[in-house]
């Protein structure tokens, strides 16, 4: 248990990555590796704005000194990240929908042996 204390969120965040990883590499299912690509994405978007945090920090606001003021910049482009990312699990699953429908299946493997004949 001691080893799980000394865990922090954003070593969790790059367990996490890693476990979309290898489910992206190891699943046979379209779907589910449309899943992992998704879970992969939410654990950088996760991890990005954890290692920005300042403990204090307040929105960038008028009347805020600039001392206690949080950076937009990593803020903005994460809120970018997440558009992106379910701009991409929308296409995949778009992609997932017509070849489902032209060749009768999930299975990369068998997906595979029909395209190529």
């Amino acid at each position: 248990m001691a080893f799980l204390e000394q865990l922090s969120i954003s070593d969790l965040t790059v367990a996490l990555f890693f476990l979309g990883l290898y489910g992206a590499m190891s699943q046979r299912n379209i779907i589910k590796t449309i899943m992992s690509i998704g879970i992969m994405d939410i654990a950088a978007i996760t991890f990005i704005m954890l290692s920005n945090y300042q403990p204090g920090a307040r929105p960038p606001i008028a009347g805020v000194p600039g001392a206690q003021m949080a950076d937009p910049v990593p803020q903005a482009l994460m809120i970018t990240a997440i558009v992106i990312g379910v701009s991409v699990i929308a296409m995949c699953l778009a992609m997932f929908m017509r070849v489902a429908y032209r060749y009768g299946t999930a299975d990369w493997n068998i997906l595979i042996r029909r395209l190529d004949k």
